[in-house]
């Protein structure tokens, strides 16, 4: 068990454009209980400024000039609370009569979550689970074993529908679908993405990337699951939370803007 431990995390993005271009930028952590923003630093030509969006995440608004341009994010948190739990809490669902106003949203179909399509799919699987965190993990344990963790298997507009029929996808799309089963079985779940250290597990094939997994509201609080990674992780930092990815997308760009260089980090500061 981990009782603190100290972060860097952050990106480095090169772009291009034909004309200055006005974007929004999610890479900064999101205000957590449990992590402690020591540093952060912005290394860019463009002007910018910090706005807090109406799920209360930090967005960067730009204008990246004309031609070539580079983006530097670095951050250094200390992380109080890093470990996963190492058993799935147990915590009893909510019936709808009784669930707060805010998280009714988190029940309606989204822009890439759409409970209305997949809930016969959902009840047929999960409909005689015993309501709880248990049904929710089995939700979890289905989508993981169901998709096929494909770079390059989907992409910007791939719904959860389309991730269940394809059988292949990345994190977002494993989130995506367990999300939209959870909401058919009439459990708040909301989309997180963030980092995720690579403490205490092998050096993955692929380069880091930006995670995204769910977070479920079971008997009052919201819990977390990761349909992608299904086992307990240390040092996950949030960045943003929403509907889906549509509510907290990497980049928003107004206008053309083309990603010419894109790198992650998120490790156990040494020094």
């Amino acid at each position: 068990m981990t009782d603190q431990l100290d972060l860097i995390v952050g990106c480095t993005f090169g772009f291009s454009a034909s004309q200055p271009t006005s974007s929004v930028v999610q890479v900064a952590p999101a205000p957590q209980a449990d992590t402690q923003m020591v540093e952060e630093r912005w290394e860019t030509g463009a002007p910018h400024h910090t706005y807090l969006d109406g799920y209360g995440n930090r967005c960067e608004r730009f204008l990246f000039p004309s031609g070539p341009s580079t983006l530097r994010y670095s951050a250094k948190v200390l992380h109080t609370d890093p470990d996963d739990p190492a058993e799935i809490p147990l915590a009893a669902e909510t019936p709808p009569v009784d669930l707060p106003d805010e998280t009714l949203a988190f029940l309606m179909p989204s822009r890439f979550c759409q409970p209305d399509e997949l809930g016969s799919e959902a009840w047929n699987r999960f409909g005689e689970i015993t309501p709880g965190s248990g049904r929710v993990q089995a939700v979890v344990d289905y989508v993981h074993n169901l998709i096929e963790f494909t770079p390059g298997g989907s992409n910007p507009w791939t719904t959860a529908a389309d991730v269940f029929r394809a059988r292949q996808g990345v994190c977002r799309d494993y989130a995506h679908l367990a999300i939209s089963l959870c909401r058919a079985l009439n459990i708040p779940s909301r989309y997180v993405f963030g980092y995720i250290s690579d403490v205490g597990v092998p050096a993955p094939v692929e380069p880091m990337d930006f995670a995204a997994w769910f977070e479920a509201y079971l008997d009052g609080e919201w819990h977390t699951f990761d349909p992608r990674n299904n086992r307990q992780r240390t040092g996950r930092v949030i960045v943003g939370r929403g509907r889906d990815a549509a509510d907290c997308a990497l980049i928003t760009s107004f206008g053309a803007l083309e990603l010419t260089h894109f790198e992650v980090v998120a490790t156990e500061r040494t020094t």
